[in-house]
């Protein structure tokens, strides 16, 4: 389990909504850098 706020616990919840890949430029979203990570998820749960 990775700690709460970091990368690893972001790409994980994202994996866990459904997101394996970044919404426009299709990369695996491991290979963003951590503030990308967190503002795609930030935006995904806005949304909901």
């Amino acid at each position: 389990m990775a700690y709460p706020g970091s990368k690893g616990w972001y790409v994980q919840k994202l994996k866990d909504l459904g997101v394996n890949r970044h919404p426009t430029e299709r990369k695996r979203i491991e290979l963003y850098k951590m503030y990308v990570v967190r503002n795609l998820y930030l935006e995904l749960t806005n949304k909901k």
